[in-house]
């Protein structure tokens, strides 16, 4: 990510972070439970009924992870091994003789330049072959919530020297009724008015050119969430995740904050083991870091009552920390950005054979919505999709 890996950001300007030797700090996560008992304890002051029990149910939750966490700093205690880390990136250990990019090793031509591989054979051209990109998007309200927070968008747009590129958003909005579904709808706006304005000038010619202007963006989706949420009182608390991917010149640019995701999946294989997926986004929550302590599992962070409290969003402060990174795209690629409404109810695993078993994006998208909604559909859930072919 575009950010040190050994340093993430909590509201209020603190940081938590990692040594060198992957260990965690626990008297600096318990900062991040802190946010969560903050958090909970408003919305139970200003909730009724069923709102409030939930309320009263996760600062439950959070004491018990909170005294465990006191309980191994009083025994000595003071760090933990990390144990999860994202998937290693995509393998490209053939390069090109022609242009010199990486490839995979059964690669018969150069996912660059198009130039054939194989030895003494001398590409006609040097111009890469050019890639289709089909988009789709989806939204859902679940099956449980009454309004739908989330925003999601996948267009196509043009920069100053005339090249075709494709954005894809998902922003899943916090606050209760009118205020979620304005962070995120707001952020959303925000984002791609900015870089309208700023691809309507000048195009990067590096990936970390496109790093700086989506972080731009991203932070004035951030301002313009805080500020709206600052003036009207209706809307104070209000915030919103935000995942972004720019798609141009067989590149993928992302920005990312909260604990919606992005991913890659291809037959083909895009990361260590053939694995045919790769979590592209590390989330910004409280469970995500449990999980690196090892005090959770993978299976039991998906259910976990706390899965939704996250450290770093849009609007909760001024200023924000803005994760970012490019990933090269090849021939049958598949980009997803989802809310997790949809991962807390498909596993990784599933969400790329299903995927890969669609016959275009569009179904894509819709298969993996009713499959979130089959198994209970707790939350909204949102997905944006580019398929390149």
């Amino acid at each position: 990510m575009g950010k040190a890996p050994d340093e993430v950001a909590l509201p209020g300007g603190q940081r938590l972070r990692l040594a060198a030797s992957d260990t965690v700090s626990l008297r600096e996560l318990q900062m991040v439970v802190e946010k969560g008992v903050a958090y909970w304890s408003r919305r139970r002051e200003s909730a009724e009924g069923v709102a409030r029990e939930h309320a009263a149910s996760a600062l439950k939750d959070l004491a018990l992870i909170f005294d465990n966490l006191a309980t191994q700093i009083a025994q000595g205690r003071d760090t933990v091994k990390i144990t999860g880390r994202l998937p290693p990136q995509r393998q490209a250990p053939r390069a090109c003789p022609f242009c010199g990019r990486g490839n995979r090793e059964q690669a018969q031509y150069c996912v660059a330049c198009g130039s054939p591989l194989r030895p003494g054979v001398r590409p006609a051209t040097h111009a890469p072959p050019p890639l289709h990109v089909t988009i789709a998007t989806r939204t859902n309200v679940g099956k449980v919530r009454q309004i739908n927070e989330d925003t999601v968008y996948a267009g196509e747009f043009t920069t100053a020297d005339g090249a075709i590129g494709t954005l894809l958003v998902v922003a899943d909005g916090m606050g209760g009724h009118q205020a979620g579904e304005v962070a995120s709808a707001l952020a959303c706006d925000t984002l791609k008015t900015r870089l309208t304005a700023v691809l309507s000038t000048g195009v990067p010619t590096d990936d970390a050119g496109w790093h700086e202007i989506l972080r731009g963006a991203v932070t004035d989706a951030n301002h313009a969430v805080y500020t709206q949420a600052a003036q009207n009182l209706a809307q104070h608390g209000m915030g919103t995740t935000m995942t972004v991917a720019v798609v141009t010149a067989r590149r993928a640019h992302l920005a990312h904050v909260g604990d919606s995701r992005a991913y890659l999946v291809n037959a083909a294989g895009v990361a260590g083991e053939n694995l045919t997926w790769q979590q592209l986004t590390s989330d910004h929550s409280l469970v995500a870091r449990l999980v690196d302590i090892g005090q959770l599992t993978p299976e039991e962070a998906r259910v976990h009552p706390q899965r939704n409290v996250v450290y770093r969003s849009l609007g909760s402060d001024p200023t924000v920390e803005v994760d970012t990174a490019s990933q090269e795209l090849a021939q049958g690629d598949w980009l997803l950005l989802c809310s997790d409404g949809l991962i807390n109810h498909v596993d990784d695993t599933e969400l790329a054979q299903t995927i890969l078993a669609a016959p275009s994006a569009a179904r894509a998208c819709e298969r993996l919505i009713a499959l979130a909604n089959e198994r209970g559909g707790k939350d909204n859930i949102s997905v944006a999709m580019a398929h390149v072919n």
